[in-house]
């Protein structure tokens, strides 16, 4: 999903707002998290995951091309830890599949292997982002 995207399903979702008005926020929430993490800061989204910022020392690395040695300058580089509850919805059964169901035969989603297809994703992400999950 792109930006653009994630802006057409929110406002979608919110009927009440205006398509610009939703941008704004997307955008403002965005700024707030790179700004925070320019200031040394970590940003923690509860349940979702946590950003924050790791400097990687300065080393000797090679060049690729001519094996010579070459000087790596110190840097600091974001970093994202996935929260508990994403993680555990990552790991859940894969869609279209139900704990009580246990034939094989392929009664849901891509008619050959059983597997969601499309149109079950994009309805579970919909249903999802409108019950404000």
């Amino acid at each position: 999903m792109i930006k653009s995207e994630l802006v057409q399903r929110l406002a979608q979702a919110n009927p009440h707002l205006y398509q610009r008005d939703v941008e704004r926020i997307v955008g403002t929430i965005f700024e707030e998290i790179a700004q925070a993490l320019a200031n040394g800061d970590r940003v923690e989204l509860r349940g979702f995951g946590a950003f924050s910022v790791k400097t990687r020392p300065a080393r000797t690395g090679r060049n690729p091309r001519t094996g010579e040695p070459v000087e790596v300058e110190a840097k600091s580089v974001p970093f994202f830890k996935t929260g508990k509850e994403l993680r555990e919805r990552l790991n859940r059964r894969p869609l279209g599949q139900d704990a009580a169901s246990t034939d094989d035969t392929p009664d849901a989603g891509h008619q050959e292997t059983g597997q969601p297809d499309n149109d079950d994703v994009r309805h579970a992400l919909t249903s999802n982002v409108a019950a404000g999950e």
